[in-house]
């Protein structure tokens, strides 16, 4: 498996960490704002973190198949 090009295509704007991050960001000033409740921020932060942990498992799966990975056995087409 050829290695990921993390500069022209990072993981985490495939996987839309950004936004999370924004979202978050945005939260925190509502909830400074008064906007929010802490109810609210706190259900939000906690969505977030489970957000984080796919992330988490997502790039440990790919971790691990990657570096078990073998190239594809070649055979010859006969006509």
């Amino acid at each position: 498996m050829s290695s990921r090009d993390y500069e022209t295509a990072p993981v985490s704007d495939q996987l839309g960490l950004p936004n999370v991050i924004a979202g978050l960001i945005g939260d925190l000033d509502e909830l400074r704002a008064g906007k929010i409740s802490v109810n609210d921020a706190v259900a939000r932060s906690m969505l977030a973190k489970q957000i984080f942990n796919g992330v988490r498992i997502y790039l440990n799966g790919a971790k691990l198949l990657s570096d078990s990975a073998q190239p594809a056995a070649v055979t010859q087409v006969r006509p």
